[in-house]
């Protein structure tokens, strides 16, 4: 909407064809391959409401399958059987059109190439199982200068499927760091990206030491800007505005009063439905403010409310708060987050019978 929006008022922002080969997970797929085919993962398009879709897969078990547009790992689901690929076909047919639908609309406004005929907001892409050590570089590209102002480090939990946390600085070999880097650059100019900021996510394989790119979003993260506060001493919103006005960016690193920071997010791992039983009450969270005045709880469940009313959850697990943490030290850090979840109790109780769905 925003690259819509400055295209009509003469601002400027990448264009719209640009935003949507980043965000049209598929699309992005095919841009990848021609800049950088050692870094992209097989994939194929898939059809959820077609009854031969399981047959139509390309790739072998296992597998991870997501929307084509998709936000925060909604309806992703890894694949390791054909029962398993029925299971997800028939959660993701019953609410896909929720963003699915939407995207078409702006999927209109665009010339398609051919390859994408069909290919709309409701369809899925399947993708080659990757591992390794996730990261991400934020940047933005800027009258055809590219430029990275940070590498966050994405940890999963360990069901390895979950996100555990949002750090920053990346802990990843600076050697790493520069590839993906390089990788970022060299896709951004093969979509035709400028004047606007972006996040690449990449999985680099320790043991082959390969490199993959999982997905590229067209936008600073809003889940990085308390990181930059804490560390840099200002927010990647400073990117985004001075990039929108034309202005060169001046970031500084190492002004802030921590070396380390992350979102973490507090997750309750289930796929049963529950009632918020209890949560955290204002004095348990004021007695936390004490103890960690740079400590920042936003709260996602609340008492009385059932798991199942949280939005935008992965198939996995719920996410009962998000909990930012700084420290001097990794270890300061991921210290004063034990500390804060043992001071945020949440407690849950069976949904009751005449409630149940």
């Amino acid at each position: 909407m925003a690259a819509i929006l400055c295209a009509e008022f003469g601002l400027l922002a990448p264009s719209l064809e640009a935003v949507l080969k980043c965000s049209h997970k598929y699309w992005s797929r095919l841009e990848q391959q021609a800049a950088v085919p050692e870094a992209t993962p097989g994939f194929c398009a898939v059809d959820p409401f077609d009854k031969d879709a399981p047959d139509k897969i390309t790739l072998d078990y296992p597998f991870w399958i997501k929307p084509i547009k998709g936000y925060g790992s909604a309806l992703g689901f890894r694949i390791n059987n054909r029962r398993e690929l029925d299971h997800a076909l028939d959660v993701i047919k019953q609410r896909i059109k929720r963003i699915g639908d939407p995207f078409n609309k702006i999927l209109e406004k665009v010339n398609l190439p051919p390859e994408l005929a069909g290919v709309d907001g409701n369809y899925l892409v399947a993708e080659k199982l990757i591992h390794g050590w996730e990261f991400a570089p934020e940047g933005y590209m800027q009258h055809g200068e590219f430029h990275v102002h940070g590498v966050i480090d994405m940890v999963r939990d360990k069901n390895r499927k979950s996100f555990l946390r949002y750090e920053y600085p990346s802990q990843a070999p600076r050697r790493i760091q520069e590839r993906g880097i390089a990788m970022a650059e060299k896709v951004l100019r093969q979509i035709g990206f400028d004047n606007g900021c972006f996040n690449m996510e990449f999985f680099w394989g320790e043991d082959s030491d390969s490199l993959w790119i999982i997905e590229i979003n067209a936008r600073i993260s809003q889940s990085h800007c308390y990181q930059f506060e804490m560390v840099d001493g200002m927010s990647n919103h400073e990117i985004a505005v001075h990039v929108a006005l034309g202005d060169t960016p001046r970031f500084e690193h190492h002004n802030g009063p921590y070396r380390h920071a992350a979102k973490f997010l507090l997750r309750h791992y289930t796929q049963q439905d529950a009632v918020v039983a209890r949560a955290p009450s204002g004095d348990e969270l004021s007695r936390l403010a004490e103890s960690q005045p740079d400590t920042k709880v936003v709260f996602k469940a609340q008492e009385g409310m059932r798991l199942s009313e949280i939005p935008d959850q992965d198939p996995y697990s719920y996410i009962l708060a998000e909990v930012h943490v700084a420290g001097k030290t990794q270890h300061e850090m991921l210290q004063r987050y034990r500390e804060a979840i043992k001071a945020l109790p949440f407690e849950f109780s069976p949904v009751p019978d005449d409630e149940e769905d």
